[in-house]
């Protein structure tokens, strides 16, 4: 039992020693551990400091690369720069600058950068832009102003242009109210609405100041086409034809731009004259509704009847006008006139026709108050009026086709012979108030107290009495008052 007890105590004695030898190696361990951390660390802390990481920044203008900066703090301070000094101009305006610009930012070893250069790039590459209100027309941008407000306005501003503010306030009343219009009074005219042709649209924008207009300018713009007004200085050789062909223009329209040209202006050298056509990019209907009274105009008619010698007229029933009251709708595009249509009608009183009878009865011995040439053919050498210091009461016709004098119109031989200075002369009674003298003849082909229808043979032309030459002097009187025959003649 002694031995065993022995035993166990060397056997313990074995394992404490062991568990000592255990832990000298851990411990060795770690120190080797630790002391190869600590020349590890070291060594980090005793490299060269080129190999720490620096930031650059690459800028870029609208996608275009401009340059690397070592700091991005002179660039944005050369932003607010141009945005400071554009406010003095564009004071009523939001600005920034810079948005064309982009940033990306690299980690480098080594910062290689040329500063200056790229400040002096981006100098020129900033652009300011203005927070702004696009006015598009037909989804297409058409003119810039300051902002919503603005925008308002100039559609306000455009509509006034065609309306008053009193007549556009009672339509926009009216849209905005479900009662029905009042019955329109006699007289009365009234808008009944007002179109923009064109589809009118707004949106917030980015955009050069420069192109930022008042609401003024806006609605003189959408009219007109332009805010500048070309013109064209006169040169020498120039005409309205050719200065109106270098323009796509016509005379016209020229003399139209130009209030005080017409074709007899004498053109000046250096004279401007205005060739911008306007071609509106909104085009604004105004209608309105019109109550009126009005005349109805009587029209007249003529009836023909063979109860009554031709030549001879009568009133049958005179003629009144009618009145009827009406209401319109009248479209006015751009403040022109371009359609009416009757909405309602009332006649009052209807017109009466101015009717007159027209004779048609002929008869050879009566005239018809048309009257023919009296000559185959020939050409007038004297008209009537006053001539060789004496009253010249009637045409000459001379150098005829032949020499036939015929009867103008339908009578009956009234005088037939000689009379002094006519010589041989015919006097024809239209038995209507006309009568016709024929004188100079060479011979006579009629009695006195001849029928003798027009066209039929009264003599032949020639040169008695007193006369200078071969041809027809020829005379008409309407009640006995001597009147020019070119005033009846057919």
């Amino acid at each position: 039992m002694f031995l065993k007890r022995k035993n166990e105590e060397q056997g313990i004695q074995r394992t404490v020693l062991s568990n000592r030898k255990s832990s000298i190696v851990k411990k060795a361990t770690i120190s080797i551990l630790l002391i190869s951390g600590l020349c590890t660390n070291m060594a980090f802390a005793n490299e060269d400091d080129s190999n720490t990481l620096k930031e650059i920044y690459h800028i870029y203008s609208n996608g275009q690369y401009v340059g690397a900066l070592s700091d991005q703090t002179e660039m944005q301070a050369m932003i607010e720069q141009k945005v400071q000094d554009s406010h003095s101009q564009y004071e009523n305006l939001s600005l920034k600058a810079g948005s064309n610009l982009s940033v990306v930012s690299e980690q480098v070893f080594t910062a290689s950068t040329n500063d200056e250069t790229t400040l002096q790039k981006l100098d020129e590459l900033i652009e300011v832009k203005a927070k702004a209100f696009a006015l598009s027309v037909n989804d297409e941008m058409a003119v810039y102003v300051k902002d919503l407000e603005a925008y308002q306005e100039a559609v306000h501003k455009l509509k006034l242009h065609f309306v008053s503010e009193e007549e556009l306030q009672a339509l926009e009343a009216r849209k905005g109210s479900n009662e029905a219009l009042p019955e329109l009074k006699e007289n009365e005219t009234r808008i009944k609405d007002l179109i923009l042709n064109e589809k009118v649209s707004g949106v917030t924008v980015e955009i050069n100041p420069e192109k930022v207009v008042s609401p003024d300018d806006a609605v003189k713009l959408l009219l007109e086409g332009t805010l500048e007004k070309e013109t064209y200085k006169v040169t020498a050789g120039d005409v309205l034809g050719t200065i109106a062909s270098k323009h796509d223009l016509t005379s016209a329209e020229i003399m139209a731009l130009n209030p005080g040209v017409t074709e007899s202006t004498l053109l000046q050298i250096d004279q401007e004259l205005n060739v911008t056509v306007l071609k509106p990019l909104i085009n604004v209907d105004v209608l309105y509704e019109k109550k009126a009274e009005e005349v109805i105009q009587h029209t007249k008619k003529v009836e023909e009847t063979d109860e009554m010698y031709k030549g001879d007229t009568k009133v049958k029933q005179e003629g009144s006008d009618g009145k009827k009251i009406a209401t319109y709708l009248v479209r006015k595009e751009n403040g022109v006139e371009v359609g009416q249509s009757v909405i309602e009608e009332t006649i009052l009183v209807e017109p009466k026709d101015h009717i007159v009878l027209k004779g048609t009865k002929v008869i050879p011995s009566r005239g018809s108050g048309q009257f023919a040439w009296p000559a185959e053919g020939g050409y007038i050498s004297s008209k009537m009026g006053y001539r060789w210091g004496r009253q010249h009461e009637g045409i000459d016709i001379a150098r005829p086709n032949g020499f036939t004098i015929k009867a103008s119109d339908n009578g009956i031989v009234e005088a037939a012979g000689w009379d002094g200075t006519y010589g041989n002369r015919v006097i024809v009674n239209h038995q209507n108030g006309y009568k016709t003298t024929y004188a100079h003849l060479s011979s006579i082909s009629v009695s006195v107290g001849d029928v003798v229808p027009q066209g039929s043979k009264l003599g032949v032309m020639g040169s008695t009495g007193r006369s200078t030459g071969t041809h027809l002097h020829f005379e008409v009187k309407k009640n006995g008052v001597t009147i020019n025959p070119l005033s009846v003649l057919n």
